[in-house]
Parts: C-alpha cells; structure tokens; sequence
C-alpha cells in the first residue's frame, strides 16, 4: 500500500537532504508492502538552465526521470526521483543537468555512496553489497568512481624518498608495480607488470625538476626498475638505496644452499649434525631459546661450511651501522674479499652481486634508508587480496590498492561543497 505523505515529510526530507531553489521536493510517498520511500523532486521551470560543461545559459531540451538510492529511513530503502532537465548547449549539445544530491553518472546520491566508501574501509566488496543489498558491480561502481575522483584531486607532492616494489596480482607470477612514499607511508603509483615500462611510467608523470628533487628510490635489486630509474632520475646511482632486507635475504639463501649441499654429504657418512638445523642457522641468536643457543654454540664453532658461510653473513650484518661513505665502502670490499675467497660458490655468488651493486648498498648504509615501509604495504595488499578471494582484473586490484592505501579525498564533491557552506 502506497501513502502520499503531507508537507511536514516534504519539509523534513527537503531539510534531510538539503535541497534548496530551484530544486523542491514535491511529495513523498510511503509504501509500507515493498518497504520503500520514494522521494519526488522538481525543478523550477523558471530557472535558467547552464550547460554542465560550460557552466554558460542555455536553452532547456527536455526532462528526463532519473532515481538514485538514498540512505535508509528507518528500515526503509529509500529513492529520490526526479525529472532532470536536459540543455542543449550550442557549444556542446544535449547535456543532463547536475543534480547537488548525487555525483554525474551515479545512481545513488552523495550520502550512500559515503556509507557505502565507509563501508568498504572496514570489510569487502561482497560483504558491503550483502549489507546494503546491491549487486557486487554496483559496489565495485562506487569503489571505481571514489578513486577516479582521488586520483583527479590529487596533488603533486614533492618528491623526496619513494619506495619501488613488486608485488603479486595473481599465481602465475603475474605482478603489479607499486611506488609509495617512504616519508607518508602512502601508494603514489601502481602499474601493470614489473619491468622497465611500468616504473618508467611514474617517473614521466614528473618533469625533470620534480625528479632532481629526489634524494632516495628505495628498491631490491631489480635490473628494470634500476634501468628506469638511470634513464629518468637525474644523478640516479647515488639515489638507489637497495634495501638491507633485500641484501640479507640474498645471503640466507646462500647459506641455506651451502649448509643442504653440506648436509648431503655428511649424510653419506651418517653425520647427523645438521639434521633439523635449517632454522638455527637464518635464526638470529639473540632471539634463539637458551637451549637452542647452548646448541648453536657448539655447531657455529665448527669447522663445518655452514658455520662459515653463517660467519660472512653475520659479519654483513654489521656493515649497515657505518655513518660515512668511506668507511662503509672500505668495510664493504673487506667483506667482499672474504666472502670471494670463501670457495662456497652460493656465498661467492652474492659477494659478486653485492659488488655490482655496492653503491646503492652504500647509499642505503649512509642514508639509514629501507624498504620495509614498501614491504609493509606489500603486506597489506596480500591481505586485501586475499580478503577479496583475489580480483577479476588488474584494474580493480589497482582500484583496491588506490582506495586503501593512496590517502586519497574519495568523497563525493557534493558533500565537501556541504562541509564548506556549514563551515562559512
């Protein structure tokens, strides 16, 4: 059953939704079977019409009912409706007028798609379109839409310490580019792909005076981000600061490698030693139990490959607390020497991969730089993959990573022009 309301409903919907001249709200109709409020509005035909590309008069063409889905009353869904009037612009033809409730092209008004962003903050697509009974691309439609009208806002910051990583799209080693800001912790940039083109496409966002005004790109030892980064960033060798994290994962491996091969061969003789010890040895001490410490004692002090390659390793552990240039680049090619003349060719494999790399260690070393808040965020966006049983596209796992992590102004204009007008 359907119920026209009286005009203390019209005034209170008209408050509610701020509608001032030349819209009105005409009548508001109840039905108590579907649960449903609709909300009727009018323009005043008297009012001149602009052209919403040019903002300049124009002549009125027709009218057409438009509806958006608003907040709830009460348990009820509720719709505004509306005959919106189109102009016919000389310079740009038949347009439909703005409305001040609801974004171009938006099927629902201001205020929904601000819960529904809220929403979407907290839980995932499919959750939030089980909550707000839509469909799963009518979400995706305003999550799509709120980063679009980010990524418009936004500001040029300057360019100061900015982290490069990789980061997974889906199994088959399909992968994302994504720069943040190191300083603010934030997504500036992702692309399609981990090569050359997909790094080089940020740093052609920024001109040449920009990108002088970096002083650190933070990243692992990827030949593609490091030839983007030569071929657009001015002075760029000493800028790339390969991250510690990196170097140290490099030499794990290493040891890992030695310590499986060594394995093998004491097995042979049935030497049990390093049985069950792959832990102990990419475990730091400190942070060891006491009778596992007691254990690793004995082993460490061995005449075993292992406990070798476990000595070059923690000696470059040390190397990272160097506050001078010279120093850290002496200490470096020390390490190098020992670590070449070891004869444990994975050791020796990351000591020629250090020394190719040794400046941008150095950098890292002196500038105190790491990529942990990169991979902090690498981290973050796993979760949000996983939460959302991974996505259909790149385009919306880059939409998802914009959303939760760009800090970006994802609200409808409609409600800041609300927030500036109560301000004043």
């Amino acid at each position: 059953m359907v119920h026209s309301q009286g005009m203390r409903d019209v005034d209170l919907y008209a408050q509610i939704l701020g509608v001032t001249a030349p819209w009105k709200v005409t009548t508001v109709d109840l039905d108590s079977v579907q649960q449903k409020v609709v909300v009727h509005l009018v323009y005043n035909p008297k009012k001149a019409l602009t052209c919403p590309e040019c903002d300049k008069k124009a002549p009125g063409y027709d009218t057409r009912v438009r509806r958006w889905r608003h907040l709830d009353t009460c348990q009820f869904q509720t719709i505004l409706e509306a005959e919106v009037p189109r102009t016919n612009c000389p310079t740009h033809g038949v347009h439909q007028i703005h409305v001040p409730w609801s974004e171009p092209n938006s099927r629902f008004t201001a205020l929904f798609e601000a819960l529904v962003i809220d929403w979407l903050q907290e839980a995932s697509i499919s959750a939030v379109a089980r909550l707000c009974n839509l469909s799963w691309d009518a979400v995706d439609g305003i999550m799509s839409r709120a980063v679009a009208r980010g990524l418009a806002r936004q500001t040029k910051e300057d360019l100061l310490f900015i982290g490069v990583d990789e980061t997974s799209f889906q199994k088959r080693h399909e992968y994302v580019t994504v720069v943040s800001c190191l300083a603010r912790g934030r997504v500036l940039y992702v692309a399609d792909g981990h090569y050359k083109k997909a790094l080089a496409g940020f740093y052609k966002g920024y001109s040449e005076e920009d990108l002088e005004k970096l002083e650190v790109v933070a990243m692992d030892m990827w030949k593609p981000y490091i030839m983007a980064t030569r071929e657009h960033v001015p002075s760029a060798d000493s800028k790339i600061a390969f991250d510690r994290y990196h170097v140290a994962a490099h030499l794990n491996k290493a040891v890992d490698k030695v310590r499986r091969s060594e394995h093998r061969k004491l097995l042979e003789n049935d030497d049990q030693r390093l049985t069950k010890t792959k832990y102990l040895w990419l475990q730091n001490p400190e942070n060891m139990k006491a009778e596992r410490r007691v254990e690793f004692s004995a082993l460490k002090a061995s005449a075993l490959k292992t406990a070798r390659a476990w000595a070059i390793k923690q000696a470059a552990r040390d190397l990272w607390e160097y506050q001078t240039e010279g120093w850290a680049r002496r200490g470096w090619l020390r390490w190098y020497g020992w670590a070449i003349r070891s004869r444990l060719e994975p050791v020796k494999h990351v000591a020629r991969m250090v020394k190719t790399h040794l400046q941008g260690i150095i950098t890292a070393v002196i500038t105190y730089t790491t990529n942990a808040m990169s991979e902090g965020l690498n981290s973050v966006i796993q979760m949000l993959k996983k939460r959302a049983c991974g996505f259909r596209n790149r385009e919306r796992f880059r939409n998802a990573i914009y959303f939760h992590l760009g800090d970006l102004d994802l609200y409808p204009k409609a409600l800041a022009a609300k927030a500036g007008d109560s301000a004043e």
